[in-house]
């Protein structure tokens, strides 16, 4: 019964043989490299259990595609092992998921090629398959001393949205933009192409730019310093609550931007892509030395006074 409603998510090129059988076969691009990446999304860890079947659905399918953007890499084919508790398991929920998952997958043109479904409390695994030329994937371990730092987009709206989401006396309950944002965060997909042999490190900005900078410096061997006037934040977030609106674009995640990192010789490709347009990007900080006395990534305000972070970004098992 289930597998009807992702019958129509099937359709891509490259797809030798899709579901139905025990395993796909996929045709690879001559001169690519695969690109792979996996992602479990747990009600009432990754969204709210009241979220609905294509609320679930949609921001499942674009997490796992800001892996694919952070690569560089051109998404191909996805796989999609489902948890369903028994209130869920029904024509209407499926129908809504299945709605949302469709939506996705047709805008990115990916398909879907396999899975599995078991009974237990809500729960996605998803596994994206793309595809980089070889040798042109970005990655984390490529910053050097000396580069700029840039990230596309807006910060602090992902926890803004879990702000409204969560909280009965939020400032922000009546605003569909960030309710957009949690649910269905945009794939800096485009981004991701443009910067594949300009950018010299790039990660997507899940557990907030504070510990995904960090985790560029930690594989590149080096450290960053933020300057907080630099940071892109929406109006929205600074005119309701400015304290608050630079601890949620600094730690707070969910924001699934990419950050990445600029050599000096490469800068005036980055300075052409944002001035026709083709990239939304801001420069915020630049890459240092290794130093074993400071942390990683530090923050400056606009007296080049440092800052003391308290709660750098989201721990997967910290409290």
């Amino acid at each position: 019964m289930i597998a009807g409603y992702f019958a129509n998510l099937t359709g891509q090129s490259g797809v030798a043989l899709g579901i139905g059988d025990d395993a796909a076969l996929l045709n690879v691009t001559p001169g690519q490299q695969l690109v792979m990446a996996s992602d479990t999304l747990v009600a009432g860890v990754h969204f709210p259990e009241t979220a609905s079947g294509q609320q679930v659905a949609t921001r499942a399918l674009c997490v796992n595609l800001s892996d694919m953007a952070a690569m560089g890499a051109n998404p191909r084919w996805f796989t999609l092992a489902l948890t369903l508790p028994r209130d869920k398991a029904n024509a209407e929920w499926l129908a809504d998921f299945s709605a949302g998952l469709g939506d996705i997958a047709k805008q990115y043109d990916v398909a879907l090629v396999g899975g599995d479904t078991t009974s237990g409390p809500l729960t996605l695994t998803l596994t994206f398959v793309g595809e980089v030329p070889i040798g042109e994937a970005l990655t984390r371990g490529g910053a050097s001393q000396g580069d700029a730092v840039f990230v596309t987009g807006y910060l602090g709206d992902g926890a803004a949205a879990l702000e409204l989401i969560t909280s009965e006396n939020s400032l922000y309950r009546n605003s569909d933009r960030l309710l957009q944002r949690f649910y269905c965060p945009e794939p800096q997909i485009q981004a991701g192409l443009k910067l594949r042999s300009i950018a010299s490190a790039c990660i997507d900005i899940s557990d907030g730019l504070m510990a995904d900078l960090g985790h560029i410096c930690k594989a590149s061997d080096v450290t960053a310093v933020i300057q907080t006037e630099q940071l892109p934040i929406a109006a929205e977030i600074l005119e309701l609550s400015p304290l608050d609106a630079l601890e949620w674009a600094l730690c707070g995640g969910d924001d699934y931007q990419l950050c990445f990192t600029v050599a000096a010789d490469q800068l005036a490709k980055v300075d052409a892509l944002i001035e026709l347009g083709e990239l939304d990007a801001r420069r915020i900080g630049t890459i240092n030395p290794a130093d074993q006395s400071i942390n990683a990534v530090s923050v400056i305000d606009k007296n080049n006074t440092l800052l003391t972070v308290v709660k750098p970004g989201y721990n997967h098992f910290g409290h």
